[in-house]
This record gives structure tokens, sequence and C-alpha cells, in this order.
């Protein structure tokens, strides 16, 4: 008897089970689902001024190279940092497997890892967040920034090793619309311990199709409500919110001024839609556009476009340069971007929020807010909290949870 092909639906959900902390890339998009294993090769670190600039050379040169040693799979996958003078982690995998998007079925519940007692230290503490957002403010006031994301970190420690690959699936069942990732991130930093990128952004950077380009920044936000009829005045409220149409204009703007020298026609709505996650209502804009010139990657592309205002802030030089005076820890890879790229160019790239960086026993999530002048300190520190639930809810976290200050 001939043996049926899997469908696409079972297939993802097996590469999903398939995953392994330390020796796999997962990413899961909503209409592809990807998992690399092994490292055929490893694209060289190059730290400096122009190492983002120079990333998408040195990405082609490796898979031209894996390509003439005969490997059949010519793709780069791995994660870029916030900071682009920071080595980016991108390898040629052994292996890799594709399907279609993942597909859960609405009647089983979501499995939550074992429960283990968390201690939370939060980095920076709340009220030093509220004043990290009032200094931005003050910047605002008295020079040419007109916006810049200030995040915060939690830092958890279990009793007990972490379940990433359960936390991995937890992650992609709660957010089926967005793009749900593991990474392994360099062991060098960490003292050879393991670390790993996990999480599940609502937000795509930028993919390309052959010629067909799309990005769909996400900028302003407002939490969920469990109650429907207030969940929904909240997404009208956001809607109609001036703070938020200008937070969102300031990003469009710049992402739309990103990709015009690359494209001959753009797509640029004329005003924003809602999009949601499980916990949050975004202001969204899908830009779509077509090359002018075949031989721009997916990945020259993000490097064009990293980081967007939408993470770091506008003008890029002053926001991040507040971000370094304000925030009091290195983001990492937090706010950078994950994703995949191919020896023909194509690919997709996620911008990297909603997510932690992991070892055995310790996550460091990260949440962040857009500070525009009319934002209020204690609205934005709510909105930090309200993007944790992302990764707090998908760990399972509740009375066992203690806080340290």
């Amino acid at each position: 008897m001939t043996e049926r092909p899997m469908s696409p639906q079972k297939l993802a959900a097996q590469l999903l089970e398939s995953y392994e902390a330390g020796s796999s890339f997962f990413f899961a998009s909503p209409k592809r689902t990807l998992l690399a294993r092994g490292t055929f090769a490893t694209v060289p670190h190059f730290e400096g001024t122009d190492a983002l600039q120079r990333l998408p050379e040195r990405v082609a040169a490796v898979l031209n190279n894996a390509r003439e040693a005969g490997h059949d799979i010519p793709v780069a996958v791995g994660a870029v940092p916030f900071d682009g003078s920071i080595p980016a982690q991108m390898v040629v995998p052994m292996t890799l497997q594709r399907a279609g998007p993942l597909v859960f079925d609405a009647d089983v519940p979501v499995h939550q890892p074992l429960a283990a007692r968390y201690t939370v230290q939060p980095v920076p503490e709340p009220a030093a967040y509220l004043d990290g957002v009032t200094q931005a403010l003050k910047l605002m006031q008295t020079g040419s920034l007109r916006k810049v994301v200030l995040s915060r970190s939690l830092h958890l420690s279990a009793t007990t090793p972490i379940d990433l690959p359960q936390l991995l699936r937890n992650l992609a069942q709660r957010n089926p619309s967005g793009y749900t990732f593991a990474v392994d991130l360099p062991t060098e930093a960490a003292g050879g311990r393991r670390r790993t990128l996990i999480g599940a952004s609502p937000e795509l950077l930028v993919s390309r199709s052959g010629l067909q380009v799309l990005a769909n920044p996400l900028a302003g936000s407002a939490a969920r409500s469990a109650d429907p009829i207030e969940d929904q005045e909240r997404a009208a409220t956001l809607l109609k919110s001036p703070k938020d149409l200008h937070e969102h204009a300031v990003v469009i703007d710049a992402v739309v001024e990103a990709m015009r020298p690359y494209c001959k026609k753009l797509d640029v709505p004329a005003g924003p839609s809602l999009v949601s996650t499980q916990t949050m209502w975004h202001l969204s804009s899908r830009i779509c556009g077509e090359l002018a010139d075949p031989s721009i990657t997916s990945l020259t592309l993000a490097v064009a476009l990293h980081p967007t205002p939408a993470v770091c802030g506008y003008p890029t030089e002053l926001a991040h340069e507040a971000i370094t005076t304000i925030e009091p820890f290195d983001r990492g890879f937090y706010t950078g971007t994950v994703g995949w790229c191919d020896v023909n160019g194509d690919g997709q790239w996620a911008v990297t929020i909603r997510c932690a960086e992991a070892d055995e026993r310790t996550l460091r999530l990260f949440a962040g807010a857009g500070i525009v002048v009319g934002s209020k300190p204690e609205s934005e520190l709510a909105e930090t909290e309200a993007k944790f639930r992302t990764m707090l809810q998908a760990m399972g976290l509740g009375q066992n949870t203690e806080v340290q200050s």
C-alpha cells in the first residue's frame, strides 16, 4: 500500500514538535513554517560601524560558497541585534524543512509548561522607567527628537530547567497570526552557556518573493480587555487617538523613505488599520512594493529598514543616543530582526519583539513603548506591562511568581 503524503498542516505541526533548543532554528509565519537543523557554514562575525551595512554582501558570499560546494540548501537563517555594530548570528543550516502555516484545533487547550517557581527582577524598576519617559519628553521639548522607544526588561530565574520547546509551542498556539521564532545565540558572551532567542512577534519588518516586497510596520498600541464591549471601545479609541496616529505616521514616513530607493512601485495605505494579538491592539499599515532591481535581497531591505522608528525612534541617531543614555541595559537581539534569506534573495524578516533571551534556568524578557509629545509616563508603563503578557502567559506564570525589588 502506498503511504499517503503528510498534509501541510500535519507537517507544520511536526516541525514545531521536532524543534530542539541548541540545534535548531524555528520560524513560523502566517503562511509558512521553517525548521532548520545543524550548521553547514557560519557567516563570519564582523564588528564595527559598518557591520550591519556589510552583512548582506557577507551573507551572499557564504550562500554562494555553499552552493558551489554542492550544498543543496543555500539559505541563511538567524538574527540581527538592535545595535548594528554588534555581530549578527547567521548560519547556513545542514537541513531545512518547509511546511505551510501552523493550524491549531481551537478546541484543544494550550498546554502550559510544568509550573516552576520563579523570581522576577524588573530592570529598570517601574519608578525608574517613569523617570526615563519624563527624560525623553524633556528631550523632545528642547531638541529635534520626535519619537523614542524606551524599553524595560524582566529577569526571571527558575528553580528547574526551562522547557523551551514547550514554551515555543505555547507561543505558536497563542499567536497564530504572528511570527513565532527560536534562534540559537552565540555562547561566547554567556560564558559558554547555551542561549536561545525565543518569542512571538506581531510585526513583519520586510519580506521578498521575487520582485514583490512587503513591509508591515506597527506603531500605536492599546492593551486588550477581557470584556468584549470594553475591548472594542479600546480599539475604536486607538484608531482615533491623535497621539497614536502621530506615532504611526512617523514610522510610516521613515519606512517609505527607506524603501522607495529600491522600488519602482510602492503602495502606501492612506491610513492605518487595526490588528490584534491576544494581548494588544496595534495600528498597522501594509506597504507593498515592486523591486526595481532583482539583485536586491530581502536582507538588503531588512538592513535598510533596521531599526525602524517603531523600535528605535526618529530621527534614528538622536533616538539611539537617548536609548543608550536612558535605558540601563544592553538590548542585545531585542528590537533587532529575525528571519531567513535564500540564495535567490527571497526571505522574511520579523521585528524581534515579544521575546526573551533564555538559557537553562533564566529568561530575560523585554517590552517597550513609543514615546512622543503627548505621552504620559504612567500610560507608557502600563503599555509595557501589557506587552510582557505575551511571554508571561505562554510561560504559565501566576500564583508561583515571586517579584523582587
